[in-house]
């Protein structure tokens, strides 16, 4: 810090040297107030983010809508104008809400039904009407849900051997096709460890905790073991063929998330990813989920899994899928309106909501708002209705936004979470029209923000993954826990099934099995199925 001034030595300084003194100090104080602001608003976001909401919803023609997606807020604030009611407006309700007919039935069907008699004696009829002096009327008739928890069996298997009485040779009893040979583990006991850890959330020493309140001792380890075999020798066939499925589709959706695997190789702490891949959510086909294992985040990992694909990719704007865009001419990305709208949201929710009204994020948001609210209003349209309604209304709206960001960009300091985000939507205006063109490509890449949600869930419970073919193991396996979801199947027993279904076809030459055991086909037992859609 420099030698404050004397006021001997600013005496004697001529009117210039003290002009030039005070505009510098002057300048000083001006960037010194700037840089106060940006401190004020990064503290008012992070205590926003760790005290207030994680998630809004987005008001559409006065109705709230969940649109969430991955710890994000992804609301536009600001929708409705209406003040709120005063006091005296609000009145009780006149009338008892009754309850929706038939909702009972409804939410049980489906369900095994046990009947339960309760009948009245004959003697105490008689005493009641005298001999034979009543008739039977329809019965009175109500239904209650029965639970029983998990069960255990010991199957024990007996294979007959046979000898010849005559000479030497045997026979024995053909063996089924076991899941893992010399293991106690079957496709239920299986399906029911993934289900838990992979749908559920529930760590294995938990579910070892669980088994033993249950008098069934199995050890975390051993768990571990079965789940990483029968995800690498049996279900990875089928993330292998929801692959070359999920390639031949115009348009999919990726996104990826940090992971910690504890022996990897390198020091503790260091990040993995899971990259995650989806189907486009508005094309017209069976969603596919895929999860894929990585150490880094660098472009060699889509480039390899994006190999055989063509079409377009909507992504979060990571810089890595634009550089492949740039290595191939058959690969397209588009960008998310989502990400476009993020930092003007924390913006905004830090903020009261008359202070937000004056900012020029509150305004970002309103326009990004309408667009949207556009989008809403396209989704049962056909492709080619969708794109002609974008070129002749949306377009229009997205043109005149990153005009307006041009026009505003310079009345905030670039650093300040409304700069940052005029600049990244300038940066990303390419990708973020890539959907007026393209009416399979979505405006946002929620879908697969949201199809990677379980493992972020997952990972709040047990933290860090163990091993890397652990790693490997969890993203097959939540690949197909998450296709099947999508699908509208029940995960465990699509598990159970795959579980006993795979291993009968380990000899065959050909794989093509799998197709019928593709979570949309018909072929899959009713069981399944969730009936109530």
């Amino acid at each position: 810090m420099a030698n404050p001034f004397t006021e001997e030595q600013l005496n004697q300084c001529s009117k210039e040297v003290l002009v030039q003194l005070f505009l510098s100090m002057q300048e000083q104080m001006n960037q010194m107030n700037r840089n106060m602001e940006l401190l004020i608003e990064q503290l008012s976001i992070t205590n926003q983010k760790r005290f207030g909401r994680s998630s809004e919803k987005q008001e559409i023609d006065g109705q709230l809508s969940m649109n969430d997606c991955f710890n994000e807020a992804e609301v536009i604030a600001g929708q409705g104008t209406s003040a709120e009611p005063e006091m005296k407006e609000i009145s009780p309700c006149t009338y008892k809400r009754h309850k929706q007919k038939g909702k009972r039935e409804e939410d049980l069907k489906g369900i095994e039904t046990v009947e339960v008699l309760h009948e009245i004696s004959e003697e105490q009829l008689e005493q009641i009407f005298g001999k034979g002096g009543w008739k039977r009327l329809p019965d009175e008739v109500y239904k209650r849900l029965d639970f029983h928890p998990a069960t255990f069996k010991v199957l024990e298997h007996h294979v007959a051997v046979y000898a010849g009485k005559n000479n030497e040779t045997m026979a024995k009893a053909k063996r089924p096709h076991d899941l893992l040979r010399n293991s106690v583990v079957t496709p239920s006991l299986e399906a029911a460890i993934m289900n838990s850890k992979y749908v559920n959330s529930i760590p294995l020493y938990r579910l070892e905790q669980e088994f033993a309140r249950n008098e069934v001792h199995l050890s975390r380890q051993n768990m571990a073991n079965w789940t990483i075999q029968c995800a690498e020798r049996y279900l990875s066939l089928l993330w292998e063929r929801m692959h070359r499925e999920l390639c031949s589709c115009p348009v999919i959706q990726a996104d990826e998330t940090p992971v910690l695997v504890n022996k990897d190789g390198r020091k503790a702490g260091s990040k993995s990813y899971m990259w995650v891949y989806r189907t486009g959510k508005l094309y017209d086909s069976p969603p596919i989920v895929l999860y894929e294992y990585q150490k880094t985040r660098n472009a060699s990992h889509p480039r390899e899994f994006l190999k055989d694909y063509r079409g377009t990719c909507v992504t979060d704007g990571y810089q890595v899928y634009h550089t492949l865009e740039n290595e191939r001419e058959d690969l397209e990305i588009a960008g998310c309106w989502s990400h476009a709208r993020r930092r003007f949201a924390d913006v905004v929710k830090s903020l009261s909501k008359e202070k937000a009204k004056d900012t020029l994020a509150y305004q970002a948001l309103e326009q990004i708002g309408a667009i949207f609210k556009l989008e809403a209003a396209l989704a049962g349209l056909s492709i080619e209705e969708r794109v002609r309604r974008r070129q002749s209304s949306t377009k229009v709206l997205v043109e005149a936004y990153f005009e307006w960001i041009r026009a505003n960009q310079n009345q905030v300091p670039p650093k300040s979470e409304t700069g940052k985000g005029f600049t990244y939507c300038l940066n990303q205006e390419k990708y973020l029209k890539v959907f007026l063109n393209n009416g399979w490509v979505p405006a946002d890449n929620n879908a697969a923000e949201q199809a990677i949600r379980g493992l972020c869930i997952g990972k709040r419970n047990w933290h860090m993954i163990d091993t890397i073919h652990g790693a490997q193991a969890s993203a097959i396996i939540y690949s197909i826990a998450e296709t099947a979801k999508a699908n509208h199947l029940k995960p465990y027993y699509y598990f159970e099934h795959l579980l006993t279904e795979i291993p009968k076809h380990m000899d065959d030459t050909s794989v093509d099995f799998l197709e019928r055991l593709l979570p949309w086909s018909s072929d899959l037992p009713a069981e399944c199925r969730k009936a109530n859609l």
